[in-house]
């Protein structure tokens, strides 16, 4: 049934001109439990007292992701669900929705009525700090400037913010940290400080991401500018 229904989102989202979905075991184990939630309540709703939300459950089931949503029904068979839930526009805007990629369905019959969980995300890939650093710094070159050996000055100033101590030379003239989940481009910030002009050389940084979203996926970078 869930094959079924995957199906058929990406048959409809073919003929909306959006991508395929692809299937995510770890959003099928958090629909799942969403999913068990629903029968031992025995009514719909997207959380239940005492259950985290939909973010941190896919977080704790192993998702990683910059982009959530949640689909649920109730009914007979899987055309009854799939037909429900693409005349309901807000379900069908899940659904269709060209900025996710992954799905995980979970169907639970229960007493002559599937209960069912379709959670969508936009998958985020998992790097190491080294990686983050070296797709930063890949940006940073793409705009003319050299890649300075100072990551120690940028992970101390990443983690530790302005408390960081600073090396005796040469200081840097500007310092940024951010956090995000796309490392395909730099802060605008960050970016209009560079089109200035005064600067050449930076240094690049990654630390632990700090929690600011709930359980979103994100990496926290510093970059200094010389």
């Amino acid at each position: 049934m869930t094959e079924a229904l995957m199906t058929l989102a990406n048959q409809a989202r073919s003929a909306a001109g959006a991508p395929p979905l692809k299937w995510d075991p770890s959003l099928a184990a958090a629909a799942l439990e969403h999913c068990r939630w629903m029968v031992r309540e025995g009514q719909l709703a997207h959380r239940y007292g005492g259950e985290p939300d939909l973010a941190q459950r896919a977080a704790l089931a192993g998702a990683h992701f910059s982009l959530i949503e949640e689909n649920i029904a109730l009914g007979s068979n899987v055309g009854e669900i799939h037909d429900g839930w693409m005349n309901s526009p807000t379900h069908r805007a899940n659904m269709l929705n060209p900025q996710v990629d992954r799905v995980g369905i979970a169907v639970l019959p229960t007493n002559g009525v599937l209960y069912t969980v379709a959670d969508f995300d936009r998958g985020v890939e998992v790097l190491k700090p080294a990686e983050v650093e070296s797709a930063v710094a890949a940006l940073l070159r793409g705009k003319g400037l050299t890649i300075l050996d100072k990551n120690a000055d940028a992970r101390a100033y990443c983690s530790q913010g302005d408390d960081a101590p600073r090396s005796t030379s040469p200081q840097p003239g500007f310092r940024m940290l951010w956090q995000a989940s796309d490392l395909t481009q730099l802060p605008a910030p960050l970016v209009e400080r560079i089109a200035s002009g005064r600067y050449r050389k930076a240094a690049v940084g990654s630390c632990p991401a700090q929690s600011s979203r709930g359980a979103f996926s994100a990496y926290r970078v510093a970059v200094l500018l010389y």
